[in-house]
């Protein structure tokens, strides 16, 4: 089943060769023109982010580039795609009676996306055969096997601080005659998940098996994830940094004061307490600020005289 080709260089508006920083900077700044909170039209804005993210979700990830760039830069946005040969096991491709494909909806991620990054694979009921020693796949007939769906869904960051429920679907393409079946199913998103956990549905796989959705977390344009804790850049003036002040940062629940004391060095991380995503312990993770001195690019004459004049006065030597 062809899917149409998506061009994530020309999503986020880089060249091919642009750097992993050249990148992450047209990302963050179109994440923060199109996020949902501040989009003036709710509906388009959203939309437009979804793709925003899964540009960045592949470019932004070495080898996902690398095998997005091996598709070569011949495709065109909205030309038809089909996985290149060798990239669909044969399992997803052959069934008994006949061909079959599973495409999903609402997950976040387009059909383009699941169909060169997308996962699905084999489950024997009853058979470790992923563990040593274990049954390997084909040793008995392949109608003995069930088999697991396992694609992608993308979870923000304020569903996994609060939960949330998601209807998808999947359409299956099933037997020679090409037959199509769309099934839809409610998935509940606990608070508290992880990216890399699979929420199972049990039995809607094929012939027995379940259907697993993995977790991937929007990528936030403020926030980074480690574990359970959030990480902002806070971009600071060189006067605030040297003479201090009091600055607003973002938050998943709003936004929150900051002081900022006078000598603050680059790098430095304010922390604010249970401010990130939610532990095993039921207990909050915290957010971490962290101080990036920005120049400004331009100067007035005036700044500029002002800048000289600190220079001539100045005993202090950053490389000493």
């Amino acid at each position: 089943m062809a899917v149409q080709f998506r061009d994530y260089y020309e999503t986020l508006g880089v060249a091919r060769t642009a750097s992993q920083d050249e990148i992450r900077t047209a990302y963050r700044k179109l994440a923060r023109k199109y996020h949902p909170d501040v989009a003036k039209d709710k509906a388009a804005g959203e939309e437009k982010f979804k793709e925003i993210n899964e540009a960045y979700e592949v470019l932004g990830d070495p080898e996902k580039r690398r095998k997005y760039d091996a598709l070569g830069a011949n495709w065109q946005q909205g030309q038809e795609f089909r996985p290149p040969p060798g990239s669909t096991p044969e399992w997803q491709r052959r069934r008994g009676e006949g061909d079959f494909e599973f495409h999903m909806g609402g997950t976040g991620f387009s059909d383009f996306f699941e169909a060169l990054f997308g996962a699905r694979r084999p489950f024997r009921r009853g058979s470790p055969f992923e563990e040593p020693g274990g049954t390997p796949p084909g040793s008995e007939p392949f109608e003995a096997y069930g088999r697991d769906i396992e694609g992608d869904i993308m979870v923000t960051l304020e569903e996994a601080l609060k939960g949330s429920t998601r209807q998808i679907s999947l359409q299956r393409l099933a037997g020679q005659d090409g037959h199509v079946k769309t099934e839809s199913y409610t998935v509940k998103i606990p608070a508290g998940i992880r990216e890399g956990q699979r929420i199972r549905l049990g039995g809607q796989g094929e012939a027995g098996g379940d259907l697993f959705l993995r977790v991937r977390f929007e990528r936030h344009p403020d926030f980074r994830v480690q574990q359970s804790d959030l990480y902002y850049d806070l971009e600071l003036a060189p006067w605030e940094a040297v003479l201090g002040s009091q600055v607003t940062v973002p938050t998943l629940g709003g936004r929150a004061k900051l002081k900022i004391p006078a000598g603050t060095q680059a790098g430095h991380k304010f922390r604010l307490h249970g401010q990130g995503l939610p532990r095993k312990d039921g207990k909050r993770g915290d957010l971490y600020a962290v101080a990036k001195i920005q120049t400004p690019p331009k100067v007035s004459e005036a700044e500029r005289q002002l800048w000289e004049r600190l220079s001539g006065i100045s005993t202090f030597n950053p490389r000493l």
